[in-house]
């Protein structure tokens, strides 16, 4: 088999160096994860090493059995950019699942079609998101730089928990500060009062993971930053 590591389309002038694997050589192999079609003509999606020539459904289903037990949720009042990086997020650290509070359409451009990967749940409202959250037992964390807030670099995040995060600019609604067991803040140095909303869910995942996610050993071989986006 031939297996090229992923990477961008990288143009130098001259040549392109595509993402992905070309068409599977020699005997195909046996099992129902493997896509005909994909050892045919070859894999370019943005996927990890272990996952290249599988179906959407096998890689989907190898997922749901190591799934991570943390929920990500966003509020989504001002159909905010950002939520897009967030699932992407959630998809590198293999989240339970997303939930998106508010306006039920979002734009995807930013998850890079990994939200194939996940299961993303609509919520109308805080009411309802909360309402779920209790029934799943599962505590409420909002990020976010309130008075009240505890910084996150020395704070135990629960294994069972939700970590919801606002909107570039206005942030955590009133109505999440409230229902949430605590709101974190996170350590900053600069200029600038608040930090990009996508970057903050990201710091806030790989805080749990360090806290929780030994138990599970990460993918390897693909660059961080290194992918195309394509599904």
């Amino acid at each position: 088999m031939l297996v090229e590591p992923g990477a961008d389309v990288v143009s130098t002038g001259e040549a392109k160096r595509e993402v992905g694997v070309g068409p599977w050589e020699g005997d195909w192999p046996a099992g129902e994860q493997w896509d005909p079609e994909l050892l045919r003509e070859g894999d370019r999606r943005n996927v990890a090493d272990h996952y290249r020539y599988w179906t959407l459904e096998a890689i989907v289903a190898d997922l749901d059995s190591r799934r991570h037990p943390f929920h990500v949720a966003i509020e989504n009042w001002q159909h905010d950019l950002n939520i897009g990086t967030v699932v992407r997020t959630a998809n590198a650290f293999n989240a339970a699942g997303v939930h998106i509070i508010g306006r039920r359409r979002w734009n995807r451009r930013g998850a890079m079609v990994t939200d194939r990967y996940l299961h993303v749940h609509h919520h109308p409202s805080v009411e309802d998101f909360t309402a779920w959250a209790a029934a799943e037992g599962l505590a409420v964390i909002g990020i976010d730089i309130f008075p009240d807030s505890v910084p996150l670099e020395t704070y135990d995040l629960p294994e069972r928990c939700v970590l919801v995060f606002g909107q570039e600019g206005p942030g955590l609604s009133e109505e999440v500060h409230a229902a949430a067991e605590a709101t974190l803040s996170i350590a900053q140095y600069g200029s600038t009062r608040s930090i990009n909303a996508g970057v903050a869910a990201g710091i806030a995942m790989h805080a749990w993971i360090r806290q929780h996610g030994a138990s599970q050993h990460p993918w390897r071989g693909g660059a961080a930053g290194g992918s195309s986006g394509l599904g």
